[in-house]
């Protein structure tokens, strides 16, 4: 039996999250996005409502969200801005490999914190010269007795500069790939860690995004997640955990441009009588309508697949590629539907199209959301 009801529970977070989008997030939503200074206040609210870190378990003191209410809460919160709906969900990316590998005295350890203040932790893969191809990171670990000593940069880093936790992926031996890969977990205190670029983006300005070194970092050996040479498992089944909620936090995007368009539609008046009235813009948000149902209902089925137990790495992917792709679309049609008004910053149209492109990038480029796609479908057939 197919069922699409939400649990009282579930519909409770999602309207706590709606109202958070809403009466906390987008009054400041413009602010942020043009000092692009990072939203601290938001995360404050964000932590005390429980919105923020919701995969922690309840044993560590979070919530313990399940992946279908996570979407919920991704999607209102991207509904609200995108740039800060970027920061606080990159802490559950980052802490997600404890959740998933990390033994009980680690997750005691490093996840108990984050429910008690509002702290901030990126995932740390992504480098100047790995991003698709993640197995072909150059940041080293050196094993010096109980210690790694790491050096190395990681690009592109969410939270990188305000974070107090960072999740490395380091390897042991770039000639092994995959294979000499190991995930650390490393608090910002460490010495030898420093801040390099700060990144001043095309969208998603309230979000953190920066470049993180390490020099002659020691960590000790206590504070790796599972085995040598599992780091690259961990980050790909982390990978897979989050896919569905960057998807629904690009039917949120998309939701927000879809609701402003519509609104302005049977405001604005040409020829006598609002543009609503004309079959072109009728059909451009009918397909507006279509395409977001269509994304929320993939998003919806990949993270119930993952709170079953079930095989979920080609949903997940085509959930992500197919969400974040009509994002995109949308967005542009909304400007669109605005005319010149929808290229000014007038109206919050044009941010909506600025943030919607990052979603096609980050957590694997759509490209390779593609490939995945192709080599399970081909598989299936073998």
């Amino acid at each position: 039996m197919i069922d699409f009801k939400l649990t009282e529970e579930q519909e409770l977070v999602r309207k706590l999250a709606h109202d958070f989008a809403v009466n906390e997030m987008r009054p400041v939503a413009r602010y942020y996005d043009e000092t692009e200074e990072f939203p601290w206040p938001i995360v404050e609210k964000a932590h005390e409502l429980g919105l923020l870190n919701s995969v922690i378990p309840e044993e560590y003191g979070g919530v313990g969200a399940d992946r279908v209410t996570e979407t919920l809460i991704a999607e209102e919160l991207f509904y609200g801005c995108a740039g800060m709906g970027t920061s606080l969900m990159a802490n559950n990316l980052a802490l997600t490999p404890i959740v998933i590998a990390g033994t009980e005295e680690q997750k005691e350890r490093f996840l108990t914190p984050f429910t008690e203040e509002p702290l901030m932790a990126s995932f740390a893969l992504t480098e100047p010269e790995a991003g698709s191809d993640a197995a072909g990171i150059r940041t080293r670990a050196v094993r010096d007795g109980d210690y790694y000593i790491i050096n190395g940069t990681k690009q592109f880093i969410t939270n990188g500069s305000v974070a107090s936790l960072y999740t490395v992926f380091a390897t042991l031996d770039p000639s092994l790939r995959h294979k000499g890969i190991i995930a650390l977990v490393v608090p910002r205190d460490t010495p030898g860690i420093s801040i390099g670029k700060k990144e001043h983006k095309m969208g998603q300005r309230a979000s953190d995004t920066a470049q993180v070194v390490f020099e002659d970092v020691r960590v000790p050996v206590a504070n790796r997640l599972g085995e040598e040479g599992e780091g690259f498992k961990i980050a790909m089944k982390t990978l897979d955990n989050s896919r569905a909620g960057i998807a629904a936090c690009a039917v949120g995007i998309a939701r927000a441009a879809y609701d402003d368009a519509r609104k302005y539609a049977l405001e604005r008046k040409q020829f006598g009588q609002p543009i609503a009235n004309f079959q072109a813009i009728q059909f451009m948000l009918a397909d507006m309508a279509i395409k977001i149902e269509t994304a929320r209902l993939a998003v919806w089925y990949a993270a119930w697949r993952a709170d079953q137990g079930l095989p979920h790495t080609k949903e997940s992917s085509i959930a992500k590629a197919y969400a974040t792709d009509m994002a995109m679309e949308v967005t542009t049609d909304a400007v669109q539907i605005f005319g010149g008004y929808g290229y000014t910053r007038e109206f919050m149209v044009e941010k909506y199209m600025r943030d919607a492109k990052l979603m096609q990038i980050y957590e694997g480029t759509n490209q390779i959301q593609r490939l995945v796609i192709a080599r399970h479908i081909l598989k299936e057939l073998m």
